[in-house]
């Protein structure tokens, strides 16, 4: 991991930002992002350190996939174990730097099966004072969807820096096979907005920190969980009648999922008013696949939802 991270220090005091991207190996942007702001970042800092981790889980991006090579998803057993399989090991080097820093952000996007709407998140957390600093570093960022999800899944590098009383926020946004310079642009952009926000960058540098566009808190169990909502009904080809972004309203249909053996059509509706969170972009589909999310937010009004 050493070969790449890189340390960007102002030679002041000051906090440590840690930026990680490539804990899947099939979201590009987030490494370029990193890139970027390797470049960006020198001799612009006026106080404090950015640490950037440009390949979190070197296997999985290796094998292009979110998987690394020993079948493991990063984003579920952190902190993994030093002695451990490939992915396990990463995780755990990540973690140590995450229990070592002051600020975490981890970019990621939709991999090569979603597409997903512009967003930060934060894990909701039960301390007050972290939680109010994620929700006011959120704000800061200027990506348009903020979203704050139960606290409790653990293996997260997010749940790491739970454990460890860390603010930390995650970025989403894009997918799909073809690459997206603006979620790249975006992305560099938002943490440069943290960074002014927190006061390491001069305000100068700031840009597009227009007020988000939607706020929801769902407390909910497992409601940042992509991975369980809308599931495919039978296995087929999964064709999108809506686009990410996009208002709807509960029982609009967004899709249909057909099966070329059996000549089966099946519609796939919303299960909720509001905004299409993010949408399958790998059209061949197995039962039980999420196909989609609808986030229930309204332009300009925080929306918070409880069990």
């Amino acid at each position: 991991m050493k070969r790449i991270t890189r340390e960007i220090d102002s030679g002041k005091p000051g906090k440590k930002v840690l930026v990680v991207a490539g804990v899947h190996g099939d979201e590009f942007e987030p490494v370029l992002a990193a890139k970027q702001l390797e470049q960006s970042l020198q001799g612009r800092l006026r106080n404090g350190q950015v640490e950037l981790v440009a390949v979190a889980n070197e296997t999985a991006y290796a094998a292009g996939t979110r998987h690394g090579a020993d079948g493991l998803d990063m984003a579920r057993i952190c902190p993994g174990d030093s002695t451990g399989k490939p992915t396990e090991v990463s995780a755990h080097l990540v973690s140590e730097r995450i229990r070592n820093c002051d600020f975490l952000i981890d970019m990621h996007t939709g991999g090569l099966a979603y597409d997903i709407f512009p967003m930060v998140g934060y894990l909701l957390h039960p301390d007050a004072e972290v939680l109010e600093r994620q929700r006011d570093v959120a704000k800061a960022s200027g990506l348009p969807l903020i979203w704050g999800t139960d606290h409790r899944p653990d293996g997260r590098t997010l749940s790491v820096a739970r454990d460890g009383g860390i603010p930390a926020l995650y970025f989403e946004y894009g997918g799909g096979s073809g690459f997206r310079k603006e979620v790249m642009d975006s992305y560099q952009q938002a943490v440069v907005n943290i960074l002014v926000h927190l006061g390491m960058m001069e305000e100068a540098h700031a840009a597009n920190r227009r007020h988000h566009m939607y706020w929801v808190e769902d407390h909910r169990t497992d409601s940042g969980h992509f991975q369980v909502k809308i599931p495919s009904p039978i296995d087929g080809i999964f064709v999108a009648s809506v686009s990410v972004g996009e208002h709807v309203a509960v029982g609009q249909q967004i899709g249909e999922v057909f099966n070329p053996f059996t000549g089966t059509y099946r519609a796939v509706n919303a299960d909720s008013n509001g905004v299409v969170h993010f949408l399958r972009v790998m059209v061949k589909v197995n039962k039980g696949d999420a196909l989609g999310g609808i986030i229930p937010a309204a332009v300009g009004r925080k929306e918070v939802f409880h069990d």
